[in-house]
């Protein structure tokens, strides 16, 4: 019989997307109100992966990657979906989206993303929300799996969440030697 364990915390990771410098910056601060400082934020890259979003929310997507300094617990993130989604909502004009807020995790062994979508790889969090196993962390790198986006896939992001990946690390060490004086 297996006997359940708590889990380690994870480290929480945002994925914003829009046609403003200004308005990605925007939303940088309220998600820091929300759940504290960012310990990274990259610089502003092209989101050019798909033109899904462009009816929506118009042509020259661009989008920034940001973690949280504070790490939290796994079970957290439906709630951080759903106050996401609020963001989105008070944002929109003319019930079009002006941002774009994709919340998940990177834990030691993936990269998890929520969703309102369901999916045959999606498992059921809670309140409407789903579990998007993203990207499995195998062989000391990332792997896309056949169902992942583009842009996560893409090299270029798969480098930049193992640079992510390698700070939690550290944060989980930092926070275990603590606790052991």
């Amino acid at each position: 019989m297996s006997k359940p364990n708590p889990t380690e915390p994870v480290k929480l990771v945002f994925s914003v997307f829009a046609t403003q410098v200004a308005r990605l910056n925007e939303t940088i601060t309220i998600l820091s109100a929300a759940y504290g400082q960012p310990d990274f934020i990259s610089a502003v890259i092209p989101f050019d992966y798909t033109n899904y979003y462009c009816a929506e929310m118009g042509e020259n997507l661009i989008r920034r990657f940001f973690t949280m300094e504070k790490v939290i617990r796994p079970e957290a993130l439906p709630d951080i979906k759903l106050v996401t989604n609020e963001i989105e909502d008070k944002s929109a004009l003319n019930s079009r989206r002006q941002v774009n807020i994709d919340p998940g995790y990177i834990s030691k062994a993936h990269l998890i993303l929520a969703t309102g979508k369901a999916y045959t790889h999606r498992p059921y969090l809670r309140d409407g929300i789903y579990a998007d196993l993203t990207l499995v962390y195998q062989g000391k790198k990332f792997c896309s799996l056949p169902w992942t986006y583009p842009d996560y896939a893409d090299e270029k992001q798969l480098l930049m969440l193992s640079k992510i990946r390698a700070k939690y690390l550290l944060q989980l060490k930092m926070a275990e030697q603590s606790s052991l004086v």
